[in-house]
């Protein structure tokens, strides 16, 4: 059993994702009616969803829930729901589902309270407040879409100015090449290693094969631990490479 004083010198951002009494949840409206969060608020709602130190990937086919998740999530931890760090970033209008205000992050006094949201389809809004910074530094809308992801890589994700904090990440890969790709897999152990709890949703077998991660695949059955061999993500990407021609004759009639 974990005593008070072992939860006090916790040092995860995220120890548990809890429910708030009063939440106001449909379970006939969406975002309750998709499995993998349904599953997520009844564990929340009574237990607590527990989130391990180090890396958790949430791996799914489109529409599994992954990106609701993490949104709601990194919203619930204070993180600007268009993407940005505790310090701020853009905002345009709100098109996220309530899963944030259902949430409550629990997490000891001494947790560090720094933390970045990576949201690949609304960083231009960041991009823009960041600029807008007295003494800003050089604009990442200057730079190409995968440019400025190594460029928040580097400046801010795994800067080692930043020791800890958390990190949510909603699919980095989509600006990403292969190399990029490789280098983002080990910048994410250099953050482990520095203490930053990462949350990281993603549809690339090559971050989901870092050793030592948590994976959790979310489909129609709703969330269950996996390993990298037994994801489905990896098996269909897998075939495809071994036998190309077996699914373009298919496709290409």
């Amino acid at each position: 059993m974990t005593s008070a004083d072992d939860w006090l010198h916790d040092p995860r951002p995220v120890q548990r994702v809890k429910l708030f009494s009063d939440a106001g949840i449909d379970p006939a409206a969406w975002p309750a009616t998709v499995p993998a969060v349904a599953q997520f608020l009844e564990v929340a709602g009574r237990d607590g969803w527990e989130f391990g130190p180090g890396v958790t990937f949430l791996v799914g086919e489109n529409g599994s829930g992954k990106s609701t998740l993490i949104e709601g999530i990194a919203e619930a931890a204070g993180l600007p729901a268009e993407g940005g760090s505790t310090n701020g970033g853009g905002e345009t209008r709100r098109t996220e589902s309530p899963l944030s205000e259902w949430l409550r992050i629990e997490r000891s006094p001494r947790a560090p309270r720094w933390g970045f949201f990576l949201r690949a389809e609304t960083m231009h809004g960041y991009y823009s407040w960041r600029d807008d910074l007295p003494d800003a530094p050089p604009s990442l809308h200057e730079m190409s879409h995968g440019e400025s992801f190594n460029a928040l890589l580097d400046e801010v994700l795994d800067h080692p100015h930043y020791v800890s904090g958390l990190a949510c990440l909603d699919e980095p890969e989509a600006a990403l090449s292969f190399s990029s790709t490789l280098r983002w897999l080990a910048s994410l152990d250099r953050m482990r290693s520095r203490g930053t709890q990462v949350i990281c949703a993603t549809h690339s077998p090559v971050l989901a094969a870092m050793p030592g991660a948590t994976i959790l695949e979310l489909g129609d059955w709703g969330i269950r631990e996996s390993t990298w061999e037994d994801l489905e993500l990896v098996r269909l990407h897998r075939g495809f490479l071994e036998a190309p021609g077996r699914y373009l004759r298919h496709l290409l009639e």
